[in-house]
């Protein structure tokens, strides 16, 4: 039985944090393998599963450190139907895989049943095809018809809220908002941006926020922005009613675009204080903010920089 999904705890404006670039750090700081960026491969294999429970175990401890309640995300980011082929999985192993890592991160939270703030279970969700480069335009139809697939198996389970994450187009999102309400899920909703600030589609971030809102009459949680460098997207923020809706952020460690990071062969793990310091000019300018973590590049490092800047 989930524990929060009828009262998020980051709604009341705590301090939550997330984890950061889980496949990055594990494939180039632990050389560890991930067939197709799927880290819920790694389950299976007892050293994988152990690889990825000390990585996520630095985040609870850290969370309960700085007195901050957490996030813990679900390995499933691409445990659904468009990557059956590249993953030689069928549907009812997906369906396994997203149980699993559900089941997973249940027994780490119980694990860390002293920490003094809530720990959350997010289900992930990623977009129908490359967060980076977009393959095809998504209408929301569509796209409440395939992610439903996916919400209903996490439904299931224990999970707390679901997060489309590193999502690229508003329409897909909001089919995917509209699915996972008719699922009962509360859901929020991350996108990333281009250097420009613009989501891959050439949208403006303030514009996706207002489509999904004005789609689903303001059904998601709350937004946020992952996988762009702060430098990527601080320049379009604002004190207004649409920026008041972004609550977190999980951004990258490099400042490459997408493009150059698809390309590159080693680490860009940037600086973690200078990008802990731009975290805190963010939150100076959106004291509304209260979910912190990291993405593509980033790893305890950072987050551990990023709480400590915005606790001051």
């Amino acid at each position: 039985m989930s524990k929060y999904r009828n009262q998020l705890p980051q709604l009341s404006g705590d301090l939550f944090l997330t984890d950061a670039g889980l496949e990055t750090d594990l494939i180039f700081n632990h050389g560890i393998e991930i067939r197709e960026f799927a880290a819920h491969t790694l389950l299976p294999d007892p050293k994988g599963r152990e690889a990825i429970a000390n990585y996520l175990r630095g985040f609870l401890s850290l969370a309960n450190q700085y007195d901050s309640g957490l996030i813990l995300d679900s390995q499933t980011w691409k445990a659904h139907l468009h990557w059956a082929k590249d993953l030689k999985a069928t549907e009812q192993e997906l369906h396994q895989a997203n149980k699993d890592s559900v089941a997973f991160i249940a027994e780490l939270r119980h694990e860390f049943a002293v920490n003094k703030n809530p720990i959350v279970l997010n289900g992930v969700i990623g977009p129908r095809g490359d967060a980076y480069a977009p393959e095809a335009r998504l209408a929301a139809k569509e796209a409440e018809e395939y992610h439903a697939k996916q919400i209903g198996w996490l439904a299931e389970t224990e999970v707390d809220m679901i997060t489309a994450m590193t999502f690229t187009q508003s329409d897909e999102a909001i089919g995917l908002v509209r699915a996972a309400c008719s699922a009962g899920l509360p859901v929020v909703v991350s996108f990333t941006v281009e250097t420009d600030g613009r989501l891959p589609t050439g949208q403006p971030l303030k514009e996706a926020i207002g489509a999904v809102d004005e789609a689903t009459e303001g059904a998601t949680a709350y937004f946020m922005v992952n996988c762009a460098h702060p430098d990527h997207f601080s320049n379009v923020l604002e004190d207004s009613p649409w920026a008041r809706r972004i609550r977190g952020l999980r951004c990258n460690a490099s400042r490459l675009s997408h493009e150059e990071l698809d390309n590159c062969e080693v680490l860009d793990d940037g600086d973690p204080e200078e990008l802990a310091s731009q975290y805190k000019t963010i939150t100076t300018q959106m004291p509304w903010l209260n979910v912190f973590g990291g993405c593509c590049g980033s790893d305890l490092r950072h987050v551990t920089q990023i709480v400590k800047a915005v606790t001051g």
